[in-house]
C-alpha cells in the first residue's frame, strides 16, 4: 500500500485553514448582540476576549464576545494546521536563504496565531501583543521570503501570489499599527494584515494537490508505456 505523499498531507491541512478561520470570524462576530460586532471597528482579538467591558485606551470600545471560546479554539486549530503543513513539507522545500527564512518566519507566524488563542488580549496582553507581532511580521515576511525562492524548489510555482500576499500583509500591518484604516476601517485593516497567511495556505493547498495529481498521472502514463 502506497503512503500518502507529504505534499498531499500538507495540502489537506492547509486547505482547511482559510475556511476555518474565516468561518470563526463570521460566526463568532454574529453572536454579538449589544453592541453588534463591526469588522471596520473591532479587532479580531475582540472576538476572543473572555470578559465583557470597556477595552483599549487608544480606541475605547465595549467588548463582549459570547462565543469567545470558539474563537480562541479556532486560533489554536488554525495554528496547528499551518504548523502541520509546514512540518510535512519542511524537508521538501529545497535549499537557499529564501527557503530557510521563509520556513522559519512562516512557522513563527503560525505560532503567533496559536499564542493569540491561548492568551486572549484581556487575559495576558503582553503575550497577545507578541503573538500579533509574530503574525504581522513573522507570517508576512515569511510570505515575502517564500515568494523569492529560486526555480526548482517546492514553492517556486507559487511565487507571484505568495509575494503579493506578503506585501499586502506588511502594508496592512504597518497601517494598522499606525492606526490608519482608509476605506476599510482600522479593524478591517487588521484583517488585511492577518488574512494573507490563511489565504496563502489555502492557495498553496490547491497548487500542491494539483501538482501531486499531475505527478501521479505522469507516473501512471509512464508505467502504462512500459507495460505496452
Amino acid at each position: 500500500m502506497k503512503s500518502t505523499p507529504p505534499a498531499t498531507v500538507a495540502a489537506i491541512c492547509w486547505a482547511a485553514v482559510a475556511p476555518l478561520f474565516l468561518t470563526a470570524n463570521v460566526a463568532v462576530g454574529l453572536a454579538w448582540t449589544d453592541p453588534a460586532f463591526s469588522w471596520a471597528t473591532n479587532n479580531i482579538s475582540d472576538l476572543g476576549n473572555v470578559t465583557c467591558g470597556g477595552w483599549d485606551t487608544t480606541r475605547p470600545r465595549y467588548v463582549c464576545s459570547p462565543w469567545h471560546d470558539a474563537m480562541n479554539l479556532a486560533f489554536l486549530l488554525t495554528s496547528a494546521l499551518l504548523i502541520a503543513g509546514l512540518l510535512f513539507t519542511w524537508r521538501h522545500w529545497g535549499d537557499g536563504p529564501a527557503v530557510r527564512w521563509g520556513r522559519r518566519l512562516l512557522l513563527s507566524g503560525a505560532i503567533g496565531l496559536g499564542l493569540a488563542g491561548a492568551f486572549p488580549a484581556d487575559v495576558d496582553e503582553n503575550v497577545h501583543l507578541l503573538a500579533a507581532v509574530l503574525v504581522f511580521f513573522g507570517g508576512n515576511l515569511g510570505l515575502i521570503a517564500a515568494g523569492c525562492v529560486r526555480d526548482g524548489t517546492l514553492m517556486a510555482p507559487l511565487r507571484r501570489v505568495t509575494l503579493a500576499l506578503g506585501v499586502l500583509g506588511i502594508v496592512g500591518s504597518a497601517l494598522f499599527l499606525a492606526q490608519q484604516g482608509p476605506v476599510v476601517g482600522i479593524g478591517g485593516m487588521e484583517r488585511v494584515a492577518v488574512f494573507p497567511l490563511p489565504v496563502w495556505a489555502c492557495y498553496a493547498a490547491f497548487r500542491l494537490s494539483s501538482t501531486s495529481r499531475g505527478r501521479r498521472a505522469a507516473d501512471g502514463a509512464s508505467l502504462d508505456g512500459q507495460l505496452t
